[in-house]
C-alpha cells in the first residue's frame, strides 16, 4: 500500500496532510495520528491519492481567539476576502471538483458504516460474501443475492442456500437431443485463443457418434491464422467429415447452399477480439449467410471477470436481432475463480450448453450439469487469491472500542495470540532435534547443501556481492567435479526468459549448468547471463548471448575437459573453428541433416540404415526397463565427426519407443554407449530450468539490470536450484523425510506413507524457510529452553 504522511506545523498550528489510495484509509490515518477530535479541514482526489488536510480542535481554537482583536483582524481581512474572490473567480472547477470529491467521500464512508452494521448484525453473511468474492463472482451480484438471504442461517445452511439460490438462476440448455435433432447451422464465435477450433472437432466428434459422419459439414472462417483451416482438416479427415473454408459473406452464402442436405454445420469462426470493432462485421457476415446460423460464444474460464463481462457484451449487443443461442465454457481446467463464469452467464442470461476441461478429442467436452457447476466453483477455489479482496480491501474496518466487553474480547485476543506463539515455540523446541537431523542429513547427503545454504545466508548480506558469490560458486563447481566425474565433465545451457518487475522490459538469462559424466547429476550452476536478446532463432544459428555463454565456460579450467550438450546442430563454420579451438560438443542431428561419408552425400538417416547395430543392452529409460542397441560411423560435415545411431525398444514386446541420431567431434576415448547416455542425462536435465525461472520469480531476483545485488540473487537462485533439483530426484532413504519437511514447511500436507512427490518449487521455497528456521531456533535457544525446559531444545546449526 502506498502512503505518504507529510506534518505541517508552521504558524503555530498542529495540522497534518495525509495521502492514502483511498478517503476510508485515510480517515484511519488521521484518527490514528490526531485523535476522534480531529477536525477535517480539506480533503480532495489526487494523482496519488486521497488527500486529507486535518486539526486538531485545540490547533482551531488557538487559531481563531486572536479574531476577538479589532486592530489586529481588521487589517487581515481584506486580503483574506480578495483572496477568496479571487479563488472563486480563477478556480471553478477546482471548487466544483472539490465538492464531487467530498461527496464520493462522504458516500464511500456511509456504505462502510452500513455494510460494518450489517455485519455486526449477521456475521455469517459477511463470511458468506468473502466466499463468493474468492470462487469469482462480482461484488455486485454476491451483494444482491445475499440481501434475500433468510435470517438465522449458520455458515452451512448459508452456503446450501447460496448454491441452490445460483443453481436456480443459472441457465442451461435442457436438453440435448433437441439440439442435435433439430440440426441447423452453429457458428462458435469468441476471442482469439478460447480454443475455437479445439472445440468445433469435439462438438463435431459428438455430432459424428450421434448421427454418423455424411450428416455433417465443418466450415472455418479463420484465414488469418497460419494453420488454422488445416488443424480443422486433420480433425475432419479423422472424423470423417468434410471440411470447407469461406473468404466472405458471399463464399459463405454459396457453401451453405452446397451443404443444405447436411443435417448439421458446424462453423470455426475467425478469432476477434471483444474490443474490435470488425466483431459487428462478422456478426453481420453470419447473419446475412441465407440460413439461419446459432451462434455459440464460448468463454474462456481462465480469464478475468471483467474480461468475460466484456465479451459477452460485445458479441451479445452487436448481433442486432440474432441473438446469442447460448455459450460453451472452455479451459475450466485452467481456471482459478470459476465462479466469474457463472457471474456472467447469470446476468446476461445465455444459457451453457458444454463444458470443455481438457485437450483431448471428443472426451473433455461434457453436458453442462446445473448442480455439477455450482459446486466445481467453490471446490476449485484458487489457494493463492492474489487478486481477490480481503478484509481490508472490502472497507471492512474494526469499530471503535468504545465500551468494557469490546475491550474484554480484545485482551481474550490478544492472550490467545500470545499463547499460540508459545505454543509455536513448544512445538518448535520439541521438533528441534528431527529437525536438526533432516538438517545434517541434507548437508551429508551430497547434494551441495551447506554451499547453498551459506550462499542463501549471503542474500541478506549487503556486503556479500556477486563477485564473491561467483568466486564460492567455482569453488564448489570444482569440488564436485573432483568427486562426481570421471574423465569429462558435462555442461548444458538453458535460456529463462524474464520480465523486470519495475519497467516489465522483458530480458533472458542464459544459464549453464554442469552435470557428471557418471550419471547425469546436475553439479554446479557458476554462471549466468542477463540479455535483452529474446527474439525465437528457429535456424541452427547459435544466438549470441548462448554463443557468449559457451564461450566463458570453454575458458574455465574446471580440472577436466567440458563436453557441450548442445540443443541443436551447430552451424557449419562454427564446427570448423571449436575444432581449431578445442572444443568439445555432443549434439542430436534431424535425420535430415546432411553428410559426407567415404565421400558419398547422404542424410544420417540413410546413412545408419546402412550400419549394423550392436547387440541388445539392458538400461532403465523414463523409468522402465528398455533394450539399447547402438551403431556407429565417421563422417565428414566441415569437419571429420563421430555418428552414432541410438535405438531403444520395450524389452517385453520390442516396440520402438525412440530414436535418434548423434553427431560430436570427440575423439574414441568417449565410446557409443557413454554418448547415448549423455544424450539421454541432458533430456532428463532440461526441466531445471523450469525450476529456476520459479526460483527467481521467489527471490524477486529479477528488478532492473542496473540493481547492483540482482546479479548476486539470480546465481543464489541457479545454485539452490541444483541442490534443490539434487535433493528432488535422490532415491536415498533420507531425501524422503527431507522432501516432507521441506514440503510442509512450504505448507503442503503431505501425509506419511503418502506416494504424493511435491514439486520442485515447493521444496525451494521450503528451503528458505528452513535455512530461516534454523537460524531463529540458534539465535532464540535460551527462549526455547525457557519456554520448553521438558524437551531440551537441541543445538542447531547456524
Amino acid at each position: 500500500m502506498n502512503m505518504s504522511l507529510n506534518l505541517n506545523t508552521s504558524m503555530s498550528t498542529d495540522s497534518v496532510t495525509i495521502v492514502a489510495p483511498s478517503s476510508r484509509e485515510a480517515l484511519r490515518l488521521v484518527r490514528e495520528q490526531l485523535g476522534p477530535d480531529a477536525i477535517i479541514v480539506s480533503s480532495r482526489v489526487t494523482a496519488a491519492g486521497a488527500e486529507i488536510v486535518a486539526m486538531l480542535e485545540s490547533a482551531g481554537d488557538a487559531r481563531t481567539a486572536p479574531a476577538s482583536t479589532p486592530a489586529v483582524a481588521a487589517p487581515a481581512a481584506q486580503p483574506a476576502a480578495s483572496a477568496a474572490a479571487s479563488f472563486g473567480m480563477d478556480s471553478n472547477g477546482s471548487v466544483i471538483s472539490e465538492i464531487h470529491s467530498m461527496r464520493g467521500m462522504i458516500e464511500e464512508q456511509l456504505a462502510g458504516l452500513v455494510w460494518n452494521d450489517k455485519q455486526r448484525r449477521d456475521p455469517v453473511r459477511g463470511h458468506l460474501l468473502r466466499t463468493l468474492l474468492g470462487a469469482g463472482f462480482s461484488a455486485s451480484l454476491a451483494k444482491a443475492m445475499l440481501d434475500h438471504l433468510p435470517t438465522g442461517q449458520n455458515f452451512s445452511s448459508g452456503m446450501a442456500w447460496v448454491k441452490a439460490e445460483l443453481a436456480r438462476n443459472l441457465p442451461l440448455m435442457e436438453n440435448e437431443d433437441a439440439l442435435m435433432d433439430g440440426g441447423g447451422v452453429y457458428a462458435l464465435m469468441g476471442p482469439t485463443g478460447v480454443g475455437k477450433t479445439t472445440t468445433t472437432a469435439k462438438l463435431a466428434a459428438r455430432c459424428v457418434m450421434r448421427f454418423g459422419a455424411d450428416k455433417l459439414a465443418l466450415l472455418t472462417t479463420d484465414s488469418y491464422r497460419i494453420g488454422a483451416f488445416e488443424q480443422l482438416r486433420i480433425y475432419g479427415k479423422i472424423l470423417g467429415v468434410s471440411v470447407h473454408a469461406v473468404k466472405d459473406a458471399a463464399d459463405l452464402r454459396l457453401v451453405l447452399e452446397d451443404l443444405r442436405d447436411k443435417h448439421m454445420v458446424l462453423i470455426d469462426t475467425v478469432g476477434k477480439s471483444q474490443r474490435d470493432r470488425s466483431v459487428s462485421d462478422q456478426v453481420a457476415m453470419l447473419c446475412g449467410a441465407g440460413r439461419p446460423v446459432k451462434r455459440l460464444l464460448l468463454l474462456n474460464a481462465a480469464s478475468h471477470g471483467d474480461t468475460l463481462n466484456e465479451v459477452a457484451h460485445a458479441y451479445k449487443d452487436s448481433a442486432g436481432g440474432n441473438q446469442l443461442a447460448g455459450c460453451i465454457f472452455t479451459k475450466t481446467d485452467e481456471a482459478t475463480h470459476p465462479g466469474a463464469l457463472l457471474d456472467t452467464v447469470i446476468r446476461h442470461r445465455l444459457p451453457v450448453h458444454y463444458v470443455s476441461c481438457g485437450q483431448k478429442v471428443p472426451e473433455n467436452l461434457l453436458l453442462a450439469e446445473r448442480t455439477q457447476l455450482v459446486d466445481s466453483v467453490f471446490q476449485n477455489a484458487s489457494r493463492s487469491a492474489l487478486f481477490v479482496p480481503g478484509e481490508a480491501g472490502l472497507g471492512e474496518l474494526p469499530a471503535a472500542l468504545n465500551n468494557d466487553i469490546e475491550l474484554a474480547a480484545a485482551a481474550a485476543a490478544t492472550e490467545r495470540l500470545r499463547s499460540q506463539c508459545q505454543q509455536l515455540i513448544r512445538v518448535l523446541a520439541h521438533d528441534a532435534e528431527e529437525l536438526a537431523a533432516n538438517a545434517r542429513a541434507l548437508a551429508d547427503g551430497g547434494i551441495g547443501f551447506e554451499t547453498s545454504s551459506g550462499l542463501w545466508r549471503c542474500l541478506a548480506d549487503d556486503s556479500a556481492g556477486s563477485q564473491a558469490v561467483a568466486h564460492t560458486l567455482m569453488a564448489h563447481a570444482k569440488t564436485e567435479i573432483g568427486l562426481a566425474c570421471t574423465t569429462h565433465v558435462l555442461a548444458i545451457s538453458g535460456k529463462t526468459e524474464l520480465v523486470a518487475s519495475r519497467s516489465g522490459d522483458a530480458y533472458a538469462l542464459q544459464s549453464s549448468l554442469l552435470l557428471s559424466d557418471r550419471d547425469g547429476v546436475p553439479l554446479a550452476a557458476p554462471h549466468q547471463l542477463l540479455s535483452t536478446a529474446l527474439a525465437a532463432n528457429a535456424s541452427n544459428v547459435m544466438p549470441t548471448p548462448a554463443l557468449r555463454q559457451l564461450a566463458w565456460m570453454h575458458g574455465q579450467d574446471f580440472g577436466k575437459p567440458v563436453v557441450h550438450l548442445l540443443d541443436r546442430m551447430p552451424a557449419p563454420g562454427l564446427i570448423d573453428s571449436w575444432q581449431a579451438g578445442g572444443l568439445s560438443w555432443l549434439a542430436r542431428a534431424r535425420s535430415t541433416t546432411r553428410v559426407e561419408c567415404d565421400g558419398v552425400g547422404t542424410t544420417v538417416a540413410r546413412l545408419t540404415a546402412q550400419l549394423v547395430f550392436t547387440a541388445p543392452q539392458m538400461i532403465t529409460y523414463k523409468g522402465r526397463p528398455a533394450q539399447q542397441t547402438l551403431a556407429e560411423t565417421a563422417v565428414t560435415l566441415d569437419g571429420d565427426l563421430r555418428c552414432v545411431a541410438v535405438r531403444i525398444t520395450d524389452q517385453p514386446n520390442g516396440k520402438l519407443l525412440a530414436s535418434w541420431h548423434l553427431l560430436t567431434n570427440l575423439g574414441p576415448a568417449a565410446t557409443a554407449s557413454q554418448l547415448a547416455a549423455w544424450s539421454c542425462w541432458k533430456q532428463a536435465a532440461d526441466p531445471y530450468y523450469k525450476l529456476l525461472k520459479q526460483a527467481i520469480l521467489q527471490l524477486g531476483a529479477c528488478t532492473e539490470p542496473g540493481d547492483s545485488h540482482m546479479q548476486k540473487r539470480l546465481l543464489v537462485a541457479a545454485q539452490v536450484s541444483t541442490t534443490v533439483w539434487r535433493l528432488a530426484q535422490s532415491r536415498n532413504d533420507w531425501a524422503a523425510p527431507a522432501r516432507t519437511l521441506l514440503a510442509q514447511l512450504a505448507g503442503h500436507r503431505i501425509r506419511s506413507g503418502s506416494v504424493t512427490v511435491a514439486s520442485a518449487a515447493a521444496l525451494f521455497e521450503g528451503f528458505g524457510k528452513l535455512i530461516a528456521l534454523l537460524d531463529a531456533l540458534a539465535l532464540d535457544a535460551d527462549n526455547v529452553a525457557a519456554v520448553a525446559p521438558a524437551h531440551g531444545a537441541a543445538a542447531l546449526p547456524g
